[in-house]
This record gives C-alpha cells, sequence and structure tokens, in this order.
C-alpha cells in the first residue's frame, strides 16, 4: 500500500471536485492574508501530485520539515470547513444543527425568548424529518431555557415538555435497541457467513430473541420501523430464511416509497434496503421480479433530486453492479455477463479508495464464478488467486473457504492437475483451521483426491455416485448454503450429461418457472 493512500490530507485534497476546489479557495481567500499562507501553498501543491511523498514536500521549501504536521492538521480542518459551507454538503440535519447551534449562542447572550422561537421550528423540523435524537436534544435545551426565562405559561409549558422528552427518550431507546441489535447480527454475518449448525442456530437464534425489545410496529414512526426492519432481515439472512429476508426487505423498500422525502435524506440506507431485496429475490430466484426491482433502482438513483455525493455514488457502483452480474446467475446466462467484467474491473479501480478489500474479493468470487459457468477455467482460477493470496483478508470466512473449494474444481476442470495433491492438502488444512469442513466439502474433496486413480472409462459413474451423496444436502438446513456460493450440483448433472454448466441451470430455471 502506498503512503498517498494512507495519508489522510492528501486522500481529502484529492476527493475535492472542482467546485470545491473553488470554493476552497474562496472562503480562503476572503481574507488577504490567506493568499501566500503556508497552508494554501501546501494545498496547492497537493492538488497537484499524484501521490503523497512527505519528502518532496519539504524538498519543494512550501513548510519548513518541523512545521509540516501543524500546517498539515490546519489545511486538514480549514478543508472540511470549507465543505461544510458548500450548499451541496448542506441537507436538513445540518440545517437543524445549525438553528441549534444558533440557539444556543442566543441563550447564553440572554436573548432567551428568541432562542426558544429557533428551537421551537428548529423541533418541529426535526421530528418532522424523524430526527429524533436531535428532537431530544432541543427539548433538553428548552427545558433549560424555560427553566430560566419566566413565563405565565411556565406550568403547562412544562409538562408538555416533560412528555414530549419522554417520549422521545422512549423512542431513542428503541432505536438504539434495534440498531444495536442489527449491527451485532451485521457484525456475525460478515465474520463468519450464515450459520452452520444446530448449536450456531439455536445461539443465534436466543441472541436475537433476548435483545429484540417488545414493540408495537403500527405505533412505531419511520426510523423505528426501518431499524424493525433491519433487524429481522439480517437475522433471516443468517438462517438462511430468503423467503424472510424477501418479506422484510420489502417493507424496508417500501418504507421509503410511503415516505418519499426520506429517500434524499437518508440515501445510503435507501439504497442498502434495494441491495438486500435484490439479494433475496437472488436466493429464491424470481428473476422477473429481479430484473423489474433492478430497474427501480436505476430509476430513483438516475433521478436528478437524488443524492449525488462521494459515498452514495460508490454505493450506487457497488450495489448496482453486483446484481447487475447476479442476474446471469440466476437463470445460467454466464456467458452473456462476461462482458460486464473488463468494464466493472476498470471502475473498480476509479473508487479504490471508496470500497474495502471485502467488498473487492466478493466482486472478484463472482468474476471467477462467471468465467467457471462459462467455462473458461483459467481465468476463473486467476481471479481465485487475488481472493487465496490476500493474507490480510479477515472477514466472511464462508467466502474465502469457498474460494479454495472452486479453486480445486476448477483446477480439476482445467487439467491443471500437476500439483492437485499439494491443492488439496492446503484447502483441506484451511477448511480445518476455520472449522467450516462440512460434510459437502468433505464430500467434494474426497471425489477429487480419488479421481487420479480412477479409470477414464469409470469416471462418469463416479460423478453420478457424488452427486447420489450431496442430492439431499440441498434442502438440508445448513449443509445448502455451500449450494449459495458453488452450484456442486449442476456441475455434476453438467459432467454426467456432457452439457455445459449454464444449461443444466437454465433448464432448471425454466422448469422452475415455466
Amino acid at each position: 500500500m502506498t503512503k498517498a493512500q494512507k495519508d489522510n490530507l492528501f486522500l481529502l485534497v484529492k476527493s475535492l471536485t472542482k467546485s470545491e476546489k473553488r470554493q476552497f479557495k474562496l472562503y480562503v481567500g476572503r481574507l488577504g492574508v490567506n493568499s501566500d499562507s503556508k497552508f494554501l501553498n501546501l494545498f496547492n501543491l497537493l492538488d497537484k501530485s499524484k501521490v503523497y511523498d512527505e519528502a518532496a514536500i519539504i524538498k519543494s521549501g512550501v513548510v519548513k520539515k518541523q512545521q509540516l504536521a501543524n500546517v498539515k492538521a490546519h489545511l486538514y480542518k480549514q478543508v472540511l470547513i470549507s465543505l461544510k459551507l458548500n450548499p451541496s454538503h448542506q441537507n436538513i440535519r445540518s440545517q437543524i444543527r445549525e438553528q441549534l447551534d444558533f440557539a444556543s449562542i442566543l441563550y447564553h447572550k440572554g436573548l432567551y425568548k428568541q432562542s426558544l422561537k429557533i428551537l421551537d421550528k428548529a423541533k418541529e423540523l426535526a421530528i418532522l424529518n424523524e430526527e429524533k435524537n436531535l428532537a431530544f436534544e432541543i427539548v433538553e435545551l428548552e427545558k433549560i431555557i424555560e427553566s430560566q426565562y419566566i413565563t405565565r405559561s411556565i406550568g403547562s409549558r412544562a409538562d408538555q415538555l416533560t412528555v414530549q422528552a419522554k417520549e422521545l427518550s422512549e423512542l431513542n431507546v428503541i432505536t438504539s435497541k434495534l440498531s444495536n441489535l442489527s449491527l451485532q447480527l451485521y457484525s456475525i454475518i460478515l465474520k463468519t457467513g450464515y450459520v452452520k449448525n444446530e448449536a450456531e442456530s439455536k445461539a443465534v437464534t436466543t441472541y436475537f430473541e433476548d435483545r429484540l425489545p417488545e414493540v408495537d410496529v403500527a405505533k412505531l414512526g419511520f426510523r423505528e420501523k426501518l431499524w424493525f426492519y433491519k433487524t429481522h432481515l439480517w437475522y433471516s439472512f443468517l438462517m438462511q430464511d430468503f423467503l424472510n429476508c424477501y418479506k422484510y426487505a420489502l417493507k424496508w423498500v417500501d418504507l421509503f416509497y410511503e415516505n418519499p422525502s426520506m429517500i434524499s435524506l437518508n440515501p445510503v440506507f435507501f439504497l442498502k434496503g434495494n441491495n438486500y431485496l435484490l439479494e433475496a429475490l437472488y436466493f429464491i430466484k424470481n428473476k422477473p421480479k429481479f430484473v423489474g426491482k433492478l430497474s427501480d433502482f436505476y430509476a430513483i438513483v438516475e433521478r436528478p433530486d437524488f443524492p449525488k455525493d462521494e459515498n452514495v455514488a460508490s454505493l450506487v457502483f457497488l450495489y448496482g453492479n453486483f446484481h447487475k452480474i447476479n442476474q446471469y446467475f440466476i437463470d445460467g446466462s454466464f456467458e452473456n455477463g462476461l462482458g460486464l467484467i473488463p468494464e466493472v474491473e476498470a471502475d473498480l479501480m476509479v473508487y479504490s479508495n471508496k470500497i474495502d478489500a471485502h467488498h473487492k474479493m466478493v466482486f472478484y468470487y463472482k468474476f471467477a464464478s462467471l468465467h467457471f459457468g462459462a467455462g473458461n477455467n483459467k481465468e476463473c482460477i486467476r481471479y481465485l488467486d487475488k481472493i487465496i493470496s490476500n493474507k490480510s483478508l479477515s472477514m466472511r470466512e464462508d467466502l474465502l473457504c469457498f474460494s479454495r473449494v472452486l479453486n480445486l474444481v476448477a483446477h480439476y476442470e482445467a487439467g491443471l492437475d500437476y500439483h492437485l495433491e499439494t491443492l488439496l492438502r492446503s484447502t483441506y488444512k484451511f477448511l480445518i483451521k476455520m472449522n467450516d469442513l462440512h460434510e459437502v466439502q468433505k464430500e467434494m474433496i474426497k471425489f477429487i483426491r480419488g479421481l487420479q486413480d480412477i479409470y477414464p472409462q469409470d469416471i462418469k459413474r463416479e460423478f453420478k455416485k457424488l452427486l447420489e451423496v450431496l442430492k439431499p444436502f440441498e434442502d438440508h438446513p445448513f449443509e445448502r448454503r455451500a449450494f449459495l456460493y458453488l452450484d456442486v450440483i449442476s456441475w455434476l448433472e453438467s459432467k454426467i450429461s456432457n452439457r455445459p454448466v449454464g444449461q443444466i441451470v437454465k433448464d432448471k430455471y425454466l422448469d422452475l418457472h415455466g
């Protein structure tokens, strides 16, 4: 990793758009003394640099070595202040916070009536836009001011504020409990993937039920419902209950359509809801609905009024392309999806600082699986190597495990059996280490190891035997997860019938949906 990727100031400067750079220079230039300041000269130097090079900065003479840390810290702060003032970064939250700041200033100046007037309007705006943490903060300040600004209505006003504070506090507690539970469930699925056995299933269910607050969903506001649906969605994903995943993801997305003003205020949650809705439809293999929802997704994100900041743009790229690829897995049209790979790979470079290593590896697994489905085994191996050789990847143990299993199968298919025994040993050791050696994987490894001792005329019989062994696992509550990553059944059926994997998947899809 280069220094350029490590230096926060350099990354911030490089993330600025042309208009943001122009505004920064106007903001700095409002004071004539800044025209030749060290921090502005450093900004100009970093703006022109392709990589962050501390030695080159010092050599340029814009700042001395002993001053560099302080100048960088000052520049970082000034860039953030400039961005805060930029209209493109203004939203309801920042408007409410600004009003809260104004009211606080007026309060400290003893202008209580003016302060209360601003707070009342800010509170109304906060409640209307489901910003209940801010609303609670406003009520608490109102209580402080009312205790010092005596009016004839203080009795009723005190009761009103007390009730309001209690209601907001209770809703904030519900939201906090639900968001905590949602985050914990999300961390479990990122770390270990779906539940692997009965013990894990019971542990997750107990964890979920013990921490789920009792609520009347009908009485909840937008924000509380959102976290309620998210929590149930993650639990359903962990349990591989994809119909319930679809149910709660649909509720999540529909919640935004019922409250359209929330889409622009919470674009990230809107995007994530659509991502999980599409993922659930992918798992239940409903391509018509999948294509329809993907079309709806792009119809919204391409609207002129949809937020366009860097974070949102990177998520639109991430989710949109995951599901553009996924649609080819539903009905086995792998070859049709190959044209997406170079396009997505090029964009991955553009978003390299915005997308984490885990999601990059998921893309590589998707690329590898597309190539495997299309019969391009050497290309499949090339992408899998990017995952297997990434020693720093500590997330999604299931992804790491199945990458190795697919790697074994692709090596066999490509005829690269000269070091298959070494691969078998390393894969077996890795799965044992990860505590992820289950029946499907055991049978796959045993089968591939035994292939070297089978005569060519007997190989089809051995494929049939393995198919008979694995078929019952397709509907097993824990073993079936193996087929979400690698459709071994379709691969075996393709070997037995001498037809491409894609054709097998396509025929199954047509049988299922007519």
